[in-house]
């Protein structure tokens, strides 16, 4: 028969189509193990915008922070025993979990990721998902942390003594007190008694002129006295504390201490860190060098001192505040990597740049389209021959097309406007301290009315429009929410009594509420485009088998057999799959950007709701720990909100 050749064509571009979608799942990452069901993709990109890290960087292990973002909590074991960190190219990555609370929802991960690519970018994937999980790549803390570690203090310990993350257990001798919520789950808390020691060892003894690499997280409570945050007494008195002010200084026998220009304020978690090299000791805060000494590390194997002088000496300069994260290495770690561990850790908007994470999603290519692009004049010929069952077809289609691109265009501008009032809000945010209702535009009181009743005073209608946009952003809306509740539990006589911690969990409850309505909120006309995305295909295709139906029909009525005959039947039967396609596949990639910028969104409120419950408890806390702060007599520097 004559139709045979075109039947052979069909067949032919079926089996190319076949083969493409073969050579893109190929080219896609491999699923490490079938037995997890789950995983999420993060990169660490060192070289991210505004991270100003400064070179390349190697091996380290980084902190990952868990949320309902980028791991769903209810399909995780309560122990989280199923979580494994694989990178793109299979290797299994050491990590342990610091913290996991499937309740809370939240979990801190330590994972060993080695150097990036050319571009010092790293991929890897958290799996999750497996109910009966094997042993390879289960958490192991002592495996986290390369050889050169000599000790790593998480200093999470409840009344016993700082324990040893590394292979060396080179654990402390004396405990401290444990303070929850720090910059890294919880940490320890330092009021001015006996400092925590830790027994000199051969893991954690020096060696004269040798590598060294000291690191950990200080908030203190006031800077007015000098304090001694870390002390080797019997290596050349080496001495790492606060001076008088609040600046940091690094000091050993017989050398003028090296003294930081920049001063820590108190309230606020601060990086320090010390490298010793090649006869030279350098000081670090935030990854950044600010002093230094030209002298090498002094030899030392005795007892470490955390927090003050050895007792046994003097009981002045013992340190008011918290620590964290206290690592020390056995060799001199690069300015880069300082800075890396610095943000990565920090929970900042630069940490979450540095180490970002996207839901894997599937995808396909379009490249087939191409000839029919190479003939696009030939398409009104082929409309010319299309029947009234096909224009149909076409018109539901253009119909969905304009339903679903009008409400991504309007939901793109929306976003647009809630991403950038989320930025100011987050940035007026970030400067709130003591009185956390300071932004509540519900307060008539608060700055911002205060400020906009200024604007409308001076007709600045830009800058009004700017912190009205401020007051209909997402996070504004859960701010303003947790403000009621606070206000609800400390309003009246007992309004200086602070929260409690049921108190503070039902805040958090009721901001996870709001979260999940701001999250309807966002989602609000999306299944318009999903409806396109899945029903243009099935309509397009619908009048591409009426209209072949229609063609065969008349064939078989005339009895004419001819290519020519059959081709503009059919050709314009598909056309009608064809609007179809072209309705669906903008439409999934216009949601799949939308459903990104929902994410980022919805990952913005997120973090705040963390950092906002971290600075309630700080603001309120319970009764017996003194006033809240907002109620506390006003001190030198009174804290602010710059609604510039």
């Amino acid at each position: 028969m004559k139709s045979h050749p075109f039947i052979l064509r069909c067949l032919a571009l079926m089996l190319a189509g076949l083969t493409l979608a073969a050579t893109v799942s190929a080219a896609a990452p491999d699923w490490w193990k079938e037995e997890w069901t789950g995983r999420t993709k993060f990169t660490l990109d060192p070289a991210a915008e505004g991270a100003e890290i400064g070179g390349e960087t190697g091996e380290t292990v980084v902190l990952v922070r868990l949320h309902p973002g980028n791991l769903p909590f209810d399909l995780v074991q309560p122990d989280g025993s199923d979580l494994r960190f694989v990178a793109a190219d299979g290797q299994v990555l050491p990590f342990h979990l610091e913290k996991f609370d499937p309740l809370m929802a939240e979990g801190f991960a330590w994972v060993r990721v080695p150097a990036g690519g050319e571009k010092g970018a790293a991929e890897f994937f958290l799996y999750y998902g497996n109910a009966a999980p094997e042993a390879e790549g289960a958490p192991d803390q002592a495996k986290t942390y390369p050889d050169n570690a000599a000790f790593v203090y998480h200093l999470n310990e409840r009344g016993t003594p700082p324990q040893d993350a590394t292979a060396n257990a080179s654990h402390a001798g004396s405990a401290g007190s444990i303070s929850e919520g720090t910059i890294v789950a919880d940490g320890l808390r330092l009021v001015g008694r006996d400092p925590v020691s830790i027994p000199g060892s051969a893991a954690n003894a020096w060696s004269a002129d040798a590598s060294l690499t000291l690191i950990f997280w200080v908030k203190p409570i006031a800077t007015a006295n000098e304090a001694i945050l870390f002390t080797r007494p019997g290596a050349g008195n080496f001495r790492l504390g606060l001076a008088a002010g609040g600046a940091p200084f690094l000091e050993v026998d017989g050398q003028p201490r090296a003294v930081a220009v920049e001063t820590l304020s108190a309230a606020t978690w601060r990086q320090i860190a010390v490298t010793a090299n090649s006869g030279k000791m350098t000081l670090y805060l935030d990854g950044r060098e600010v002093g230094a000494l030209a002298v090498p590390l002094p030899a030392g194997d005795g007892p470490i001192f955390l927090g003050g002088p050895d007792p046994a000496v003097s009981s002045e300069g013992r340190f008011l505040g918290e620590f964290d994260e206290l690592q020390v290495y056995r060799a001199a770690l690069s300015a880069p990597d300082l800075r890396l561990m610095s943000i990565n850790q920090s929970g900042s908007e630069a940490a979450s740049k540095v180490l970002s994470f996207a839901e894997l999603e599937g995808g396909g290519s379009d490249e087939g389209h191409g000839g029919a692009l190479e003939h696009v004049m030939l398409f009104g010929d082929i409309a010319n021959n299309m029947m009234f069952d096909g224009w149909i077809a076409v018109v539901v289609c253009v119909i969905m097309m304009i339903m679903g691109w009008s409400v991504a265009v309007a939901k793109f501008i929306r976003l647009r406007a809630l991403m950038k009032g989320d930025s100011e809000f987050l940035r007026q945010w970030g400067e709130v301290s003591g009185d956390l209702t300071v932004l509540d535009a519900d307060d008539p009181d608060s700055l911002t009315n205060l400020r906009m009743e200024a604007m409308e005073a001076k007709g600045a209608t830009k800058q009004k429009a700017g912190i009205q946009g401020m007051l209909d952003s997402p996070c504004y809306h859960l701010y303003h929410l947790g403000v009621k509740e606070i206000r609800h539990r400390i309003s009246g006589p007992d309004r200086h009594r602070g929260l409690s911690v049921r108190s503070i969990q039902a805040i958090r409850a009721s901001l996870d509420a709001g979260l999940v309505r701001e999250r309807q909120r966002l989602n609000k006309g999306l299944v318009i485009l999903t409806t396109s995305i899945a029903g243009g295909p099935y309509v397009g295709l619908l009048g591409t088998v009426v209209g072949v139906m229609i063609t065969f029909a008349i064939i078989a009525k005339s009895g004419e057999v001819d290519v020519n005959s059959i081709a503009p039947g059919i050709a314009s039967a598909l056309l009608a799959t064809t609007v179809g396609l072209f309705v669906a596949i903008p439409a999934l990639f216009m949601y799949s950007v939308l459903s990104s910028r929902i994410k980022d969104v919805i990952s913005s409120m997120q973090v705040f709701i963390d950092e906002f419950v971290t600075k309630m408890a700080e603001a309120y806390p319970p009764p017996g720990e003194g006033l809240p702060p907002r109620f506390a007599p006003p001190s030198n520097e009174p804290a602010v909100a710059n609604l510039n």
